[in-house]
This record gives C-alpha cells, sequence and structure tokens, in this order.
C-alpha cells in the first residue's frame, strides 16, 4: 500500500477548494432508508437450498450438563442437521483474544441460554421449534449474576488494574472537606434495529463467502476461520450496512457468523441465522454495569485535592473486551477536571451472565457518570452551585496533566465552550426561576444541570489505529471506493465519500460507495472508537491523492503545464485557463498506460500506551461538548419529564454538519435512555426478564422535549485530523449525563442541604427512592 505523506499538501490550499467536504449532505442511504428498500442481510434473495438456523440454549446459568438427549431435534420435520461441539473440525472458541468463549458449550454451563447445540432445517420455524425439544439432565449451581454477587464470590475475568498519581491517602487525610459514596451505575442493551444475523454460502476448494452484520469484518473473518480450520484467505466477510451496532456488534458478531459458516461446512449449502428479538437479548453482551466507591478530599471552595475510587464492573462469564472497556472507564473517570492526587483502580468481575461487550462509549460514559456525581456531591456538601465547582476544577494553565500522565494539551476548548453554553442556555437565569418555582411547589420539583465532556479519541489498543483504502477511477470517470470501515447508520460512508469526491473535484454522484470487504482491504480495525472517519477517509485521501497525482502528470503533459499547477474542480482538470473533463483525462491515461487504482494506508500519529508501564499517549485528541438539561419530576410517583436540552459540541471543522448533528441528537438520547428508563433485569436463576421491548424500555418521541437545541463550536481540530474534523460517534452519549444530573437537582431540592442518593438509571423506582432517602435523613 502506498503511504503518503500529507504535509506535502497544505492543509490551507486544499481547503480552499473544497466542493462537497464540510457541506451539510443526507446520508448515502436516507432515501433508501425512509422508502425501506435499503437492503439488509435478511433480505438478500437465498440461493436454492438455502437452510435456516436455530441455536439450543442451556436451561440453566450455571453447573453441568450431564446428559443431552437431542433424539426429538432430529426427528422434527424439515430438520436437516443438528450440531454439537463434537462436529467443529477447528477450534471451539469465538473468543477476541483470550480463548475464553466456546461456540458451542459442551459440558459447562456459564449463562442462561448458553448455546449448546444448533439446528439447520429447511425453514426458520422449523428449525426453532425442534431446538425447544431437547431433554437435559443437568446438575444447577447458585448463579452469581449481580455486581454484589461477584463481589462476594471473589472471581475476576482479567487481573484487577489501578493507576496512581501522588498521594492520594496522604492528600485526602489533609483535605479540609471530604465525602465517601457509592454509585450504581446500569447497564444497557444496544436495542439495534437489526438483531444479530449472519448469512454463510460455501464455495470451492472449501471456501467461504459470509454476509455479517459486523462492526468488525477483519475479525469475523478470523474467527471463522479458526471455527472452521481453515487459513484467513479461505473466507470473505461482507458487510454492507448494518442497521444499527453501538458496540454490540463489535465483536459479538463473531459468533453468528462463525455458527452460520459452521453449519454450511457441515451441510454443503447455504446458511442464515438470525437471532430472534428475544434471544437476541438473551446472547448478547450489553454495557458493563458498576458499583463505583469512591472517597474524595476538597477545599473550601469545592477544589479536589484527592480522590480514591474503585469501579467494580460486572464484565459476564468471559473477558470479551473488558479489558479494554474498563480501561476507558478509568481514562475518563477524570472527565474534564484536574485531579492533583488519585488512585483509580478497576476490578473485572466475573458473574454467570452473558459476556458483557463494547458499548457507544466503551466504558467512558460509567467513569464520566461517576465524576460527575462527585462534582455534584462537592457543591451540595458546600452549598455551592454546581456549575461553579465544575468550572472551578476544569483543566487550566499549570494544571494539565491527566491522572493516567497525558497532558491535555487542548484544553484551552473547554472553558469557553462551557461559558458560551452558560450565556445561550440562559443558565444563570433559569437557575433563579427553578428555585423559585421549587419553593412554591411542593409535589412537583425542576432541576437544572450544565455538565461537560472530555473525550479521548483513538483505540488505546496501538494496533487498531490503522486503515486502508482502495480507490478504482474507471475510464469513464466514474470512481469505486471501498475501505475497511463498516456503516451502521452513522454516516461513514458518505463522509469518506465527500473526501474523495474533493479529491478529484467531482461531484459526490460520481464515487460509488461499496460493501467492505475482507477480500478488498485485508486486516482491518474495527469501526469503533468514533475513530472511523479519522481513520479511513485519510487511507481514501491517500489512495485518491495518489490517482490524482498520476492523471496530473498527463493532464500537464496535454495542456502543457506543471504537474503541481493541475487543479481538479467541477468535474473538470484545469491548468491555467486550459481545461479538459475529468472523464477526457481518465480514458486518456488508461490509454497512456497510467494506472487508475490505488490502495491507500494510514495510521494515526503520535499515539502509545503502554499498559504495564501505565505511561504514554493513548489518545490522539480530545472532542469537547456541554449540555444544560432542565427537568420536571413528580415526588410521589417518581416520574420524570424532559422539558429543555440545550447542546453545544466540538466536532472541529465539521465533515458534515448534518451527519454530525444527526449523531449529536441520537447520542444525546441514547444515553438519556441508558440513564432514566433502561433497565436490565435479572432473576436470581441468571435469567434477563427484560428481554423485549414490552418489558426493556428504550427512549420514544414524547421523551424529547420541544426545546432540543444543538449547536456546533466552529472551531478547528489543533491536530491534523482529517480535514481538522473531530469524532463526533462516542461523545453525545455522555451530554446526557446533564439530564441525571439535573433529575438529582430535583431531588435535592426536597429537602436542600442534604446529601442525595440516586442511582442510576433513573427510573421512576429510583427516583422514589431517592426522594425517600432524601426525606428520611437526619
Amino acid at each position: 500500500m502506498s503511504e503518503t505523506p500529507l504535509d506535502e499538501h497544505p492543509e490551507e490550499a486544499a481547503s480552499a477548494l473544497l466542493e462537497v467536504v464540510h457541506q451539510p449532505l443526507p446520508h448515502d442511504s436516507a432515501l433508501r432508508h425512509v422508502q425501506g428498500n435499503a437492503p439488509y442481510i435478511d433480505d438478500i434473495l437465498e440461493p436454492e437450498g438455502t437452510l435456516h438456523l436455530a441455536i439450543g440454549m442451556a436451561p440453566i446459568a450455571a453447573g453441568d450438563i450431564l446428559s443431552l438427549d437431542l433424539s426429538a431435534v432430529r426427528q422434527a420435520p424439515g430438520i436437516v442437521a443438528v450440531l454439537t461441539a463434537e462436529d467443529i473440525r477447528g477450534r471451539n472458541d469465538v473468543s477476541p483474544a483470550l480463548g475464553d468463549e466456546p461456540m458451542l458449550a459442551a459440558r459447562e454451563i456459564s449463562f442462561h441460554g448458553q448455546p449448546v447445540f444448533l439446528v439447520a432445517a429447511t425453514s426458520r420455524k422449523a428449525a426453532r421449534l425442534a431446538s425447544r425439544l431437547a431433554r437435559y439432565e443437568t446438575r444447577a449451581e447458585p448463579p452469581v449474576v449481580t455486581v454484589a454477587d461477584a463481589r462476594q464470590a471473589g472471581g475476576t475475568v482479567l487481573p484487577d488494574y489501578a493507576w496512581q498519581r501522588g498521594d492520594a491517602d496522604s492528600a485526602l487525610a489533609e483535605a479540609p472537606h471530604r465525602l465517601e459514596g457509592e454509585l450504581e451505575i446500569g447497564g444497557q442493551e444496544h436495542f439495534y434495529l437489526e438483531g444479530q444475523i449472519a448469512f454463510a454460502i460455501p464455495g470451492e476448494d472449501g471456501d467461504i463467502f459470509v454476509h455479517s452484520s459486523t462492526q468488525h469484518p477483519s475479525e469475523v473473518q478470523h474467527i471463522v476461520a479458526r471455527v472452521m480450520g481453515t487459513a484467513d484467505n479461505a473466507v470473505t466477510v461482507e458487510c454492507r450496512r448494518m442497521g444499527g451496532g453501538f458496540g454490540g456488534k463489535e465483536s459479538q458478531a463473531s459468533h453468528w457468523a462463525a455458527l452460520a459458516a459452521f453449519a454450511a461446512q457441515a451441510t454443503g449449502r447455504p446458511c442464515k441465522l438470525r437471532l430472534d428479538r428475544d434471544d437476541d437479548f438473551a446472547l448478547t453482551g450489553k454495557r458493563h454495569d458498576f458499583l463505583s466507591a469512591y472517597a474524595v478530599g476538597f477545599d473550601g471552595q469545592g477544589m479536589i485535592q484527592a480522590l480514591d475510587i474503585r469501579h467494580d464492573a460486572r464484565c459476564g462469564y468471559s473477558a470479551d473486551l473488558s479489558l479494554g472497556v474498563i480501561d476507558r472507564t478509568m481514562f475518563h473517570t477524570d472527565n474534564a477536571y484536574f485531579i492533583p492526587a488519585s488512585r483509580i483502580a478497576s476490578r473485572r468481575l466475573k458473574t454467570n451472565t452473558v459476556s458483557n461487550t463494547a458499548f457507544r462509549g466503551f466504558g467512558g460514559p460509567q467513569g464520566m457518570l461517576a465524576i460527575e456525581a462527585i462534582m455534584d456531591a462537592i457543591a451540595r456538601r458546600l452549598g455551592r452551585d454546581p456549575l461553579d465547582v465544575r468550572k472551578d476544577n476544569l483543566y487550566r494553565p499549570g494544571h494539565l496533566v491527566t491522572p493516567y500522565g497525558m497532558e491535555v494539551f487542548d484544553h484551552a476548548t473547554m472553558l469557553p465552550l462551557i461559558e458560551t453554553l452558560e450565556a445561550t442556555s440562559r443558565y444563570r437565569e433559569r437557575r433563579h426561576e427553578v428555585a423559585a418555582f421549587n419553593a412554591q411547589s411542593p409535589i412537583l420539583k425542576r432541576g437544572l444541570a450544565l455538565t461537560p465532556v472530555k473525550f479521548g479519541i483513538s483505540f488505546t489498543l496501538k494496533h487498531l489505529n490503522q486503515a486502508g483504502a482502495l480507490v478504482h477511477v474507471y475510464s469513464d470517470g466514474s470512481v469505486m471506493l471501498n475501505h475497511g470501515g463498516t456503516e451502521m447508520g452513522q454516516g461513514l460512508f458518505v463522509k469518506v465519500a465527500q473526501v474523495v469526491a474533493d479529491e478529484f473535484g467531482l461531484p459526490l454522484e460520481r464515487v460509488k460507495i461499496t460493501a467492505t470487504n475482507t477480500a478488498k482491504v485485508p486486516n482491518t480495525g474495527p469501526t469503533a472508537a468514533s475513530s472511523g472517519s479519522d481513520l479511513n477517509a485519510m487511507a481514501a485521501r491517500i489512495a485518491a491523492r495518489t490517482i490524482r497525482d498520476r492523471m496530473a502528470g498527463e493532464a500537464a503533459r496535454r495542456l502543457g503545464d506543471r504537474p503541481e499547477q493541475i487543479r481538479f474542480r467541477h468535474g473538470r482538470v484545469f491548468a491555467g485557463e486550459a481545461s479538459m473533463s475529468f472523464a477526457e483525462l481518465a480514458k486518456a491515461c488508461v490509454l497512456e498506460r497510467i494506472s487508475l487504482s490505488s490502495t491507500g494506508y494510514y495510521r494515526t500519529p503520535g499515539i502509545t500506551w503502554d499498559r504495564a508501564t501505565k505511561t504514554g499517549r493513548p489518545f490522539f485528541y480530545f472532542a469537547y461538548g456541554a449540555a444544560c438539561s432542565e427537568v420536571l419530576i413528580d415526588t410521589t410517583t417518581g416520574e420524570m419529564r424532559l422539558e429543555a436540552v440545550d447542546i453545544l459540541h466540538d466536532c472541529g471543522r465539521s465533515l458534515n454538519p448534518a451527519i454530525d448533528i444527526g449523531q449529536i441528537e441520537g447520542g444525546f438520547v441514547q444515553g438519556l435512555g441508558w440513564l432514566t428508563t433502561e433497565e436490565l433485569v435479572f432473576d436470581r436463576e441468571g435469567r434477563l426478564r427484560t428481554h423485549a421491548p414490552s418489558t426493556y424500555k428504550i427512549p420514544v418521541a414524547s421523551d424529547i422535549p420541544a426545546r432540543f437545541r444543538v449547536d456546533l463550536w466552529p472551531e478547528a481540530n489543533r491536530e491534523d485530523a482529517i480535514y481538522r474534523s473531530k469524532a463526533v460517534g462516542e461523545p453525545p452519549v455522555m451530554l446526557a449525563i446533564s439530564a441525571f444530573s439535573a433529575i438529582a437537582d430535583a431531588i435535592h431540592a426536597v429537602k436542600p442541604g442534604r446529601p442525595t442518593h440516586l442511582r442510576a438509571p433513573a427510573t421512576p423506582e429510583a427516583i422514589l427512592d431517592a426522594v425517600d432517602h432524601q426525606w428520611r435523613q437526619g
């Protein structure tokens, strides 16, 4: 692959010629989405002989299978094959790295519903009905279900991890004020519209082609090859689009793709596996839930002097991505605040539940929620406005080193952004209005909060910060674009296409977006960590620029100028006053045997993180934002209504403002669900009881206030990201912490001056418990 240094082309000169980048263009599939004809995997025409798969699920959460009778399953109508762990030709392992996740359990059962066998039938209904006919003899054990259970049991999926800055114990002892507490933070179901699905089609010589709804096609390729006992080059994985991912299809899509490929290998026929929504809930991991215990020392103004915090996370039965997720919880425990002395620790607790996994924010929201709750607690202890305490603790000159040793080099964005939102949202005036309302309203209480976000952008696992792209220019001047990023509705494909279109000076419709495919761009990282555009747009730009430079040489020869003077604009190629169409130049290049195809490769510069020594620069830059939320609660029922939201968010120089504003709105609402309505409930047998829309409540249109204002902060990225833009996928989730803080503010108004104890999510039950606690304190 070619790797071109971008500093040979000054950013300012390039930006002056941009006509497609920075424009608020629609998503490339927007019209098809609205019309309902955007094809997903379940819409692909099925070849003759396609089989449909269903999973036989364990009836216990912990223990052993003593015997398994599948005779009734095999004799059911329409059944072609019933497969168990004994039929696997390769390795019975679908884990991302540690070898701790069997594709099919053979004896030991680690969570309720764990896959035990696979049914292949002529119809999906036949497969599902047959899968329920198995007869188990088991020896059940009491399952470890909650964080509290896991603390008592003492099992972990990975070693404990911590870092320390300064002498936290001495600083705590010497602080004028000290608070201790524990915050209960719930998990969250991804609830993507398109559930987990894979469609495997066998080819010649043992090859397999897998359509997978995945954020990480290369990992699916590796794991399918592992299970089949073949080389990676025998497996091709393709994904044109997902109906949502949110992290739930980063590592966990591999399991279903591997099962589909396993069945296709065993039967020699195409095999499709689409999980039912209830089964999808039961079989896939969630956002990690936590108990975070802390002690914080501070002075009379609320300036933090020391923090000692331990995050205990429920990880499930295997490691999955818990190493990186909980690390990022630790990385974001400071949020936007300087903490002179700190001890930030974590435990990755093992439970008899499905393994938790990546979720938008990747652990960062939990760490950020903890420190924001601490800020609110400090303000209440001192009787200060929480916003003033927050502003006083922000990173500032002379106080710029994070607890993990990285300097916050772009800190200057945060305070002006907060103060701008403070003014535009009328925070101070509304604070007085809220106080006046609460003084005369004994039942209904209003709450108001303005909270910041500082989110680090990059994978903390260094080797994932790379991307590849493939660009072709055809002889008619049309362009084909492929790269390793995946499209899950977030608008990555259109952003990358905008960049390529401007490199060639073409209208966007001349760039053909194609499905992500491991046979075109190999060894890709996941589309995650908010880095999709940063990585893939850079790689595509490098590929397009390589071709453009070749074409410029031919244009210079034909038009009588130097290559560096050639300009590509409006579908034409200019040398001074002379010009020719892009299509004419493309045809001429083919006739002159000039290659119009190129790969591009990009790796994020300047980042490194040594986990063992706890040193380095884990993030390329930080994305900033702030949100002001106002709520109304009923202290007799626990009902809550979000009254108003004002958001100011930092996207750098946005590649596509329309897409980015959509991401901000959607991220906030998803965060709102996590913190207010989306509650995961397991029973004592380890069964998930909130496993469908009837029992698991995501936000709906009526939860969105009439006042929902989103503005973009007009400041370019200080780092050389693609056209000085910033990532926008994950940071907006944490803007919803303002709503949680506003709810706590409303509860505090019941009896001001007393500590508030609110767990997340702040459901009506949680609000009533907190109100009751507010009344009962001394």
